[in-house]
């Protein structure tokens, strides 16, 4: 599907990783993937449409001010992708940022960077496949949410054991089915605007309906960043591109600049069509599950409702596939170095993936995911786990720059501002953004980084013994 960059090479890394000192004799994962097939899995865990889902409850946060909510999230998660793109050229591994800090900080942060990723990776696709149960639900209401959630996992699930390259495939499909639907809509959009005018002032996107605040925004961002998780997960595939770690780091970085442009465009064209306050939104929960798909349906029709709800309940599906992969391959990677079970790290040899570690993830998620789509409350406790995690880990990949480069000075002097300024100030952000996040999505972070500490520790007694 890549063209020349697929075809380039397909040769497999051995079983320790390029740098590991430890071998599991066990087959390595396969080089088949090129740039396009990582921008295709990067866009398909984020969704183009992403914003779908969230757009009423970042509406009510951030005062109506939903456009700066995603163009702050944008820059916030700028930071964190050059971070990315620094480190994946000196750790080209599927452990992804479990990679980086165990390289630059040592086995233990390497850890504790890896188990918080792991929340983000198990349940990031749990609240994508309820996204695709709920709108399944909404077409076909005499089917349970629950029945489409569990036969999203089952069916994507099959395509992620059927091999890397053939759900990069349909992948791209599905992806081009996604931007089709988005550019339709925001064609749709501009001509309502045009003829009937706006709900709310040309400006109020960008600095509320209700007076603008920067707390508000900040709380809202927390929230967001849930759009953009997934980007990341392309640097799980590293020992599975042909042409080397700088393809990886420029799929990184094409992701997030494309995801931003999509997600500020939509949020702005929504909230200029949105029949409610952001006011009458906070005061009403209930509404904001569905205010994207409310405002569509008032401003331009029913059948773009539709329309988007079908291309929201296969898309969110896809972006489902492409977290599963990048758990199994998380997974994989900590197994490979004894940090998980062993087991976890056998690749398939006729497919080249590491089946064990996807099928774990995928009943980690299933169980997750149909629990929570027969909770009224399910998808609240999902996101509000999910974000606090990966922004946990993306701290510690900061860290991870400043250590390699700086402390250790592996590369020779350090660049100030892309090894100090960047990920000092990218780390900052990501605290404050934590900070600002819910107490009870702070609360489960916290316990989850308790349990993993507790594990690290009983290790590191094994070993010392």
């Amino acid at each position: 599907m890549a063209g020349s960059d697929s075809d380039s090479g397909s040769g497999t890394v051995p079983a320790g990783g390029p740098e590991s000192g430890s071998t599991t004799g066990r087959a390595g994962l396969r080089r088949t993937l090129g740039f396009r097939d990582l921008v295709v899995y990067g866009l398909l865990f984020i969704a183009p449409m992403a914003p779908v889902g969230v757009f009423g409850t970042l509406d009510a946060k951030s005062h109506g001010a939903v456009a700066l909510v995603y163009v702050a999230a944008t820059v916030v998660m700028a930071f964190t992708a050059f971070s990315y793109a620094q480190m994946v050229r000196v750790a080209p591994l599927a452990g992804s940022v479990f990679a980086y800090a165990r390289k630059a900080l040592g086995e233990g942060p390497g850890f504790i960077a890896g188990w918080m990723a792991m929340l983000d990776y198990l349940l990031i696709p749990a609240v994508a496949y309820l996204f695709s149960g709920i709108a399944m639900n909404s077409l076909v209401p005499e089917v349970s949410r629950w029945v489409w959630t569990a036969l999203a996992v089952v069916l994507t699930t099959l395509l992620n054991l059927w091999g890397v390259r053939a759900a990069a495939r349909v992948g791209f499909a599905v992806l081009a089915m996604e931007i089709v639907v988005l550019l339709v809509f925001m064609v749709s959009a501009v001509v309502v605007l045009v003829q009937d005018g706006a709900q709310r002032g040309w400006l109020t996107p960008l600095n509320g309906d209700a007076g603008f605040s920067a707390t508000a925004v900040l709380g809202a961002v927390s929230v967001a960043v849930l759009s953009y998780l997934g980007f990341d997960a392309i640097a799980t595939f590293a020992e599975e591109v042909t042409g080397g770690s700088a393809k990886v780091a420029r799929a990184l970085l094409f992701c997030l600049v494309l995801a931003g442009f999509l997600f500020v465009a939509q949020g702005y064209l929504a909230a200029l069509l949105e029949p409610m306050t952001s006011a009458e939104l906070a005061a009403d929960p209930a509404a904001q599950g569905s205010a994207f798909y409310d405002t569509v349906d008032s401003a331009v029709g029913s059948w773009l409702h539709d329309l988007v709800a079908v291309s929201k309940a296969i898309g969110a599906a896809f972006a489902a596939l492409a977290g599963q992969a990048a758990a199994g391959r998380l997974l994989f990677a900590m197994a490979r170095e004894r940090r998980l079970p062993t087991l976890l790290s056998k690749v398939d040899p006729r497919s080249g993936v590491p089946r064990i570690a996807i099928l774990i993830a995928a009943v980690v998620t299933l169980v997750a995911a149909v629990w929570a789509a027969r909770r009224d409350d399910g998808l609240d406790h999902l996101v509000s786990v999910v974000d606090v995690g990966a922004l946990t880990a993306f701290v510690l990949l900061h860290a991870s720059v400043v250590g390699w480069f700086v402390v250790r000075r592996m590369e020779g002097p350090p660049s100030w501002w892309r090894h100090v300024l960047i990920p000092v100030v990218g780390a900052g952000v990501l605290i404050a953004v934590i900070v600002e996040a819910t107490p009870s999505a702070q609360v489960v972070g916290a316990c989850w980084l308790v349990v993993g500490l507790v594990v690290l520790a009983v290790q590191q007694r094994r070993r010392a013994g």
